[in-house]
C-alpha cells in the first residue's frame, strides 16, 4: 500500500481526493498498487466540499503528514510561493515524495526545490502545474525523449484564452469581457496573474525547462498582457487571416533559446489557432516526430486532479519497484544554450498606425521602417478621412525586435501619427 497525503483541500484539493476515493479500486486494478488516501491537512476541514471523507482523514495540522512514517507522497495544492516552500522543503526532509501543482513556486524557486529532493533521494512530480489535464510534461519527459524539441508555442491560460475568443467572437472590449469572465469564474477577483501574462510565464519557464535541459526561471521569460488588445486589432488581424492569441513561445534559433509570453497574431489555417474558450493547447516541435498538438481542459478541480494522481500513480510504480530516481525532473544538457536577448528576436510584425490622412504619410513611415531594415508585407488602409487620424495598418517580413523597438519610437515622434501604435508579433508562415 502506498499512503498519501494531502496538503490543501480547495478546488484542486478536492478534485484530487474525490479521484482518489473514487477510483482506487481502478488504480489498483491497473496498477497493481493500492493508493491510500490517508491524511488531508488544511485550515478549513467543516466546510462541505461535496465529496465524503472517511473520518480521521482530515485534520488542521500539516506536521500530522510530515510526521507520520506510513506516508509516502505528501501532495502540495495550497499554491503560493512562501508556506507552499516552506511545506514542500519540510515534506522532503522528511523523506516524502512530492507532488505539487504550483507552477509559480516551481517557476520561481524550482532550482532549490529539485536539488533538495535529489539530495534526499526523493521525487518531485508536477504534472498538474502546466497546462491542467493535458499531460504534456510527460509528453516531453517521456514521450518525445528521443527527439532534440525546436520549439513549443503554448496556449496555457484559460482566462485570457476565453477573454480574447470572446472580444473575436462579439467585437466587444476587453473590460466588459473581463466583467464577464469574473462573474463566470473564469477570472479572478484580481485578474493581474492571468492578463498580464504572469501565469503563462510560470508555466511557459516550466516547459521551456523541460525541453532544452536547462532549468529557467519567471525571471528570464519575456512577458506582456492582453489588457491593451482592442477589438480594432482583432478585426484586422481577422482581414489578415489570422487570430490573436496569448501564446506562450520557446524555441531554439541559432543555438539560443527564445522565451516569451506577449499577445500573438496566429494565421487561422494553424490548429493551434482553432483553440478557444478556457481550453489550452501546446504545440511542439521535435527534430524526429515533426510537428504535434496536445489540447483540453488546462485548469478545473477534475482536470487538474488528474494530473495530480498520474504523478502519484508514476511515483508510486518507482516506490514499489524500488526506482526511484528512474526519471529526472529536468534533462541534463552537456552544454546549456544561452537565453536569446529580447531585442535579438526576429519575428513578423503588425503595425498599427493612427496616421493622418494626407499624401506622403506612407513614405515617411515606409522610409523610417526601411531605415531599420524592415520590409513591408502588405498595407491595409481602409478608412479616408482627409486631414483626420486614420488606422494605417501594415505586416512585414521577418524582422529583428530591436530595429522594430528603435523604428517605433521614430514614428511616434512624428506629426503626422497620433497617439502611440500598436505592434503585434506575428509567428507562422512568412508571408510572401
Amino acid at each position: 500500500m502506498i499512503n498519501i497525503g494531502i496538503i490543501g483541500f480547495g478546488t484542486v484539493g478536492t478534485g484530487t481526493a474525490g479521484i482518489l476515493l473514487k477510483n482506487r479500486d481502478l488504480l489498483k486494478q491497473r496498477t497493481g498498487i493500492d493508493i491510500n488516501l490517508r491524511k488531508i491537512a488544511d485550515l478549513d476541514i467543516k466546510r462541505d466540499r461535496g465529496i465524503k471523507v472517511p473520518k480521521g482523514v482530515l485534520t488542521t495540522k500539516a506536521e500530522e503528514l510530515f510526521a507520520d512514517p506510513s506516508i509516502h507522497i505528501i501532495v502540495e495544492l495550497i499554491g503560493g510561493t512562501t508556506i507552499a516552500k516552506e511545506m514542500i522543503l519540510r515534506a522532503i526532509r522528511a523523506g516524502k515524495h512530492i507532488v505539487t501543482a504550483n507552477k509559480a513556486l516551481l517557476a520561481t524557486h524550482g532550482i532549490e526545490i529539485f536539488k533538495a529532493a535529489e539530495k534526499a533521494g526523493v521525487e518531485v512530480g508536477f504534472e498538474a502545474a502546466v497546462a491542467g489535464g493535458i499531460p504534456i510534461i510527460k509528453v516531453l519527459r517521456e514521450g518525445l525523449v528521443a527527439n532534440r524539441i525546436k520549439a513549443v508555442y503554448g496556449i496555457i491560460n484559460g482566462t485570457t484564452n476565453y477573454i480574447l475568443s470572446k472580444m473575436s467572437a462579439e467585437k466587444a472590449q476587453f473590460s466588459d469581457v473581463l466583467k464577464e469572465a469574473q462573474r463566470l469564474g473564469y477570472a479572478e477577483a484580481d485578474p493581474t496573474y492571468d492578463i498580464e501574462g504572469i501565469d503563462s510565464a510560470h508555466k511557459l519557464a516550466i516547459l521551456a525547462s523541460i525541453a532544452f535541459g536547462r532549468q529557467f526561471t519567471i525571471k528570464d521569460v519575456y512577458r506582456e498582457g492582453i489588457s491593451w488588445v482592442s477589438p480594432l486589432d482583432i478585426e484586422f488581424s481577422r482581414e489578415l487571416g489570422c487570430k490573436i492569441k496569448l501564446l506562450g513561445i520557446t524555441k531554439e534559433t541559432n543555438g539560443q533559446i527564445e522565451l516569451r509570453v506577449h499577445p500573438t497574431m496566429v494565421p487561422e489555417e494553424l490548429l493551434i489557432s482553432k483553440v478557444e474558450g478556457v481550453f489550452n493547447a501546446v504545440y511542439v516541435e521535435g527534430d524526429a516526430v515533426g510537428s504535434t498538438l496536445y489540447y483540453g481542459r488546462g485548469a478545473g478541480d477534475l482536470p487538474t486532479g488528474s494530473a495530480v494522481v498520474s504523478d502519484i500513480v508514476d511515483i508510486a510504480r518507482d516506490i514499489t519497484a524500488n526506482s526511484v530516481g528512474r526519471l529526472p525532473a529536468f534533462s541534463r544538457s552537456q552544454k546549456p544554450m544561452p537565453l536569446m536577448k529580447m531585442d535579438d528576436v526576429m519575428s513578423m510584425y503588425y503595425f498599427r498606425f493612427s496616421a493622418i490622412d494626407k499624401p506622403g504619410v506612407l513614405s515617411k513611415i515606409s522610409g523610417i521602417l526601411g531605415k531599420y531594415n524592415i520590409s513591408i508585407a502588405s498595407v491595409i488602409q481602409r478608412d479616408r478621412m482627409e486631414g483626420k487620424a486614420v488606422p494605417l495598418v501594415v505586416l512585414t517580413h521577418l524582422a529583428k525586435e530591436k530595429g522594430v523597438v528603435s523604428a517605433m519610437k521614430e514614428i511616434n515622434k512624428l506629426s503626422i501619427v497620433a497617439g502611440k501604435t500598436v505592434f503585434i508579433r506575428v509567428e507562422g508562415k512568412e508571408h510572401a
